[in-house]
C-alpha cells in the first residue's frame, strides 16, 4: 500500500471508529480493515501500518490495535510476519482492481434453475393448513400447538444440560455420535412401554420423524425398488420414496389397518403407521400385524414402522408396536418427541438392526453430523428428572377431554355419522361422494374455522375429494363445539342450495 493509500485508509479508519455504538473498539478497527481488504482497498501482499502508527492515528491504545490484528489473523484476512510486521494474505484482495471494477455482465444469461431442477421435483400436493391458523377462532389443525409444550421443565432441563457436567455432550461437536444420556433413556424409559427392547448400538437420534424415514428411504431404496404405502397415507413418506425414484404402490385401509395380505409379493418395502394409521386413525389388529410380520419374513420386505401417534389411545392399552412383535429384525421402528413436547422441536429416533443402523449414522454424518447436543442433553435431563412421562400424562388427560366433546359434538351436530375413532390428535371424516372437502376448506375459513381436506392422502387417480380432518390437539377446549356448530350450519347450507 502506498503512502496516500494508507493516509486515505487511516482518514477511512478513523471515520468508522469514531461513533460510541456500544461496539469495542477493537471490533471497529478490524470490521474498518475488514472492508478495506474486501473492497481491494488494501490487495494481498500489502504491509498493515504497524501497530504504533496506527494506534497514533486513531488515538487508540496500541493494546486495542493489536488485539484487532490478531483477530484479523485468526479469521484468515491478515498473515504475521515474523520481524516484518502484518501482512494482508495473499489470496485475498486484488493485485489489478478487478474486485473494485467489476460490474455484472446484463448480457450474461441468468442460471436455468428451471432446467436443473426439472426431474427432480415431486408432483404432489402436501396436507397443509394457513399459515396464520393461530389467528382463527375455530383452529382444527392436526397436530399440537405451541401452548401445550412444557416451558418451565424445558428451561430446568436446559439450564442444567449448560452445567460444567453436561456441557461436554450439550455444546461439543459430537462427530457422528449421539448424546449417551438420551440413546439410554429411548432404551430403558421410551420404548419398553411399547414393548421393544434395543442395544445401544440399534439406536440412531435423528431431526424427527421425517428425517429418519428420509435416511432409510436413501440407504434402502433406489430406482426400480417398490414400496408398499397406505392409501390413504401420509404423503410426506410417499414423497421421500418417490424421490428415491421409488414406485409406491396403494395398499387399501380397513378397519383393521392396511389391508396389506397377499400383496406383499414383489415388494422390497413396506411402510405403515399401525399404532395410529395416519389419516384414518385405526389402529392395527393383533391379528393383522401377525399376518403382515409373518408374509414380510416370507417375502424379503423391510417394514418401516412408523409409530408418531400411538401414546394416545384413550379407550384401552395401545398393542405392542410391531418391532416388539418382529423376531427377524426386518422392522425398522421410527419413533419422534415432537408429537409429545412440540412439532418445532424436531427430535426423533430410530431403532433397527446395528448394521442398517451404522449405515444410516454414516448418512447422517455426510448431511448434519448429528442433532444439536444441547436439543439432546435437555430431553434426556426432561425423561430422567420424570417431567417428560408427567408432560405425556397430562397431554393424554386433555386430549382425552377434548377428543371426547369433539366427538360427542360431530354426533349429535353434523349432517352424517362419523366414524368414532380410539384416540389420536384427529378425526378423519368421510363426507358424502358429492363433497368437495377443498371448497368446504376455503368456505369455513370465512367463518372461522380451519380444517385441513384429505384428498392429498391419496395416491391413487382420481382422488376422492370428500374427506377432510378435524384436528383437536392446538384448539382451545371451549372453542370446540362452538366450531363444529358452525361448521355443520355451512354444511346445511350448502346442502340446502
Amino acid at each position: 500500500m502506498s503512502s496516500r493509500q494508507q493516509s486515505l485508509g487511516l482518514a477511512r479508519l478513523v471515520d468508522s471508529v469514531g461513533g460510541e455504538d456500544g461496539t469495542p473498539r477493537y471490533r471497529r478497527v478490524r470490521d474498518a480493515l475488514t472492508t478495506l481488504i474486501e473492497t481491494g482497498e488494501m490487495r494481498g501482499g500489502d504491509m498493515l501500518p504497524s501497530s504504533r502508527v496506527l494506534a497514533d492515528g486513531l488515538g487508540l491504545s496500541r493494546n486495542t490495535v493489536n488485539r484487532a490484528y490478531r483477530e484479523l489473523v485468526a479469521e484468515g484476512f491478515v498473515e504475521a510476519i515474523d520481524r516484518v510486521g502484518y501482512v494482508v494474505n495473499s489470496g485475498l484482495g486484488s493485485s489489478s482492481g478487478d474486485v473494485v471494477d467489476w460490474v455484472a455482465d446484463p448480457a450474461l444469461p441468468p442460471l436455468d434453475w428451471k432446467g436443473r431442477l426439472d426431474g427432480l421435483q415431486v408432483d404432489s400436493e402436501d396436507v397443509t393448513k394457513p399459515a396464520d391458523w393461530r389467528s382463527y377462532p375455530y383452529p382444527f389443525v392436526v397436530g399440537p400447538g405451541p401452548e401445550s409444550f412444557p416451558t418451565g421443565a424445558w428451561t430446568r432441563a436446559m439450564r442444567t444440560a449448560l452445567r460444567k457436567e453436561h456441557r461436554g455432550p450439550s455444546l461439543h461437536n459430537l462427530v457422528d455420535r449421539d448424546d449417551p444420556l438420551l440413546v439410554e433413556h429411548i432404551r430403558k424409559t421410551i420404548l419398553p412401554p411399547r414393548g421393544i427392547a434395543a442395544d445401544r448400538s440399534e439406536i440412531l437420534v435423528t431431526l424427527g420423524s421425517q428425517h429418519g424415514i428420509h435416511l432409510i428411504a436413501e440407504a434402502l431404496l433406489g430406482p426400480g425398488s417398490r414400496v408398499g404405502v397406505e392409501e390413504p397415507g401420509y404423503p410426506d413418506a410417499r414423497d421421500t420414496f418417490v424421490r428415491q425414484g421409488a414406485q409406491t404402490v396403494p395398499i387399501p385401509v380397513d378397519d383393521q389397518g392396511i389391508n396389506v395380505p397377499g400383496r406383499m409379493r414383489g415388494l422390497d418395502m413396506l411402510f405403515v403407521t399401525p399404532g395410529r394409521q395416519f389419516p384414518t386413525n385405526v389402529t392395527m389388529s393383533i391379528g393383522r400385524r401377525r399376518r403382515i410380520l409373518s408374509e414380510a419374513a416370507r417375502n424379503g420386505v423391510v417394514i418401516v414402522e412408523d409409530d408418531y401417534e400411538s401414546e394416545y389411545c384413550y379407550s384401552h392399552q395401545p398393542p405392542p408396536a410391531l418391532k416388539a412383535l418382529d423376531s427377524t429384525t426386518g422392522v425398522v421402528y421410527v419413533g419422534s418427541f415432537s408429537k409429545f413436547l412440540a412439532p418445532g422441536l424436531r427430535l426423533g429416533f430410530v431403532v433397527s438392526d446395528a448394521r442398517l443402523i451404522d449405515c444410516l449414522r454414516r448418512l447422517r454424518h455426510n448431511m448434519l453430523r448429528h442433532p444439536p447436543g444441547i436439543i439432546q442433553r435437555t430431553t434426556a435431563l426432561m425423561i430422567e428428572a420424570g417431567d417428560y412421562g408427567r408432560v405425556v400424562r397430562r397431554h393424554r388427560r386433555v386430549l382425552k377431554s377434548k377428543w371426547r366433546t369433539l366427538t360427542d359434538s360431530l354426533s349429535e351436530l353434523f349432517p352424517w355419522a362419523v366414524r368414532p375413532t380410539d384416540g389420536g390428535m384427529s378425526v378423519w371424516v368421510e363426507g358424502p361422494p358429492e363433497l368437495n372437502a377443498a371448497d368446504l376448506a376455503v368456505r369455513a375459513r370465512s367463518r372461522g374455522v380451519v380444517i385441513e381436506r384429505g384428498d392429498p392422502c391419496f395416491l391413487s387417480d382420481p382422488r376422492p375429494t370428500n374427506f377432510f380432518q378435524l384436528g383437536f390437539a392446538a384448539i382451545e377446549f371451549d372453542a370446540i363445539r362452538p366450531g363444529i356448530e358452525r361448521l355443520a350450519t355451512l354444511i346445511n347450507e350448502e346442502a340446502s342450495r
